[in-house]
């Protein structure tokens, strides 16, 4: 799959996930098979304010290659002067934010809020497509309405301004993510420009992304939620694809992704501030595992790497012994 210059090896793109999408969790997300990964929703007014926290949130690292960074704003000058700092830093694909729903994000006329100005979205998207060189995205939802005709507009709109691919989240800008995807947008959207097109929604399962490649003709599949705490989903996917075997996630495959997690964790934020954030994600890797509510319980004060790994080591020591006392090799990830 190409998106302008950059190719990917799979079409399976991680999802742009506030608040987990950050350097540690690509990292993951890459080595388990995923084909592109994307950071964080980014605010421009923080890139071109050199606020430090927000800069910091474009730290990446050769291993996650190829970077899609998401930018949001409302201001064709102060995104195009993001888009440039995004550029610099090294990232391989800017995205632009069309989908946000949260209030703070659409009371400034970011977001989602865009799918309702579409003047203004074409003047962000020129004045960001004249500001880089790499390829520019865009990740769209339905719109304010079930129509899903804001989807198609905005589309018809990126396409003229040169936008290399759109991203279809087919639910309204009101659904955060209750009720179901919409697919047939995906395909709606396909059929209405000829960038290439990539769905996203209801994606729980390597079988999902399969019926969303067959029955919406998308050129590519986004994984969001699915993969925290599975991010093997993407090999599961791509297997599946090409008909090999199944990936089986046993428990010790979920032990050295949790250690990589959060060695690459403490790596990036240092070793008090990832320990806390480990306080909740690692809790995501045991999830339709016995005794999870335990271990869950048992993280949530964590303060160092040695506590934590004594903690991983302790629950899945006791789980590995109850599986060979059962004939079990292998804990199938309950998403598998």
């Amino acid at each position: 799959m190409r998106i302008g210059t950059v190719t990917l090896d799979h079409p399976l793109i991680m999802a742009p996930l506030a608040g987990i999408t950050d350097l540690p969790f690509r990292l993951i997300a890459r080595q388990a098979g995923c084909g592109l990964v994307c950071s964080e929703m980014i605010s421009a007014n923080g890139l071109v304010h050199q606020s430090y926290k927000t800069l910091r949130m474009l730290g990446s690292d050769p291993a996650e290659k190829p970077l899609s960074v998401q930018i949001f704003g409302a201001d064709p000058a102060v995104m195009a002067e993001a888009a440039r700092i995004v550029e610099e830093s090294g990232a391989d694909i800017l995205d632009i934010n069309f989908g946000c729903s949260v209030r703070k994000v659409v009371k400034t006329g970011s977001g989602a809020a865009l799918m309702r100005t579409p003047n203004k979205a074409e003047a962000i998207l020129k004045a960001v497509r004249k500001a880089v060189l790499i390829p520019v995205t865009i990740k769209v939802r339905s719109g304010w309405d079930r129509s899903g005709d804001q989807a198609v507009e905005i589309a018809n709109i990126a396409e003229a301004c040169g936008t290399d691919l759109v991203a279809v989240h087919p639910r309204t800008a009101t659904q955060g993510f209750r009720g179901q995807a919409d697919w047939t947008l995906i395909k709606r959207v396909k059929q209405a420009i000829s960038l290439p097109v990539v769905g996203n929604g209801d994606i729980l399962n390597a079988q999902d992304a399969l019926r969303m490649f067959a029955q919406c003709g998308c050129d590519g599949v986004m994984v969001g939620r699915a993969a925290i705490g599975n991010p093997w989903i993407f090999d599961q996917i791509r297997k599946a694809r090409t008909g090999e075997m199944p990936l089986q996630i046993d428990l010790a495959m979920r032990r050295e992704g949790m250690v990589r997690y959060l060695n690459a964790a403490i790596a990036f934020h240092g070793e008090a501030v990832a320990c806390r954030m480990m306080r909740s994600r690692l809790g995501w890797f045991v999830k339709g595992l016995s005794h999870n509510v335990r271990f869950r319980e048992a993280i949530k004060t964590i303060e160092s790497r040695s506590e934590a790994l004594s903690l991983i080591d302790k629950y899945f020591g006791v789980e590995m012994d109850k599986a060979v006392q059962n004939g079990q090799l292998a804990g199938k990830c309950p998403t598998g």
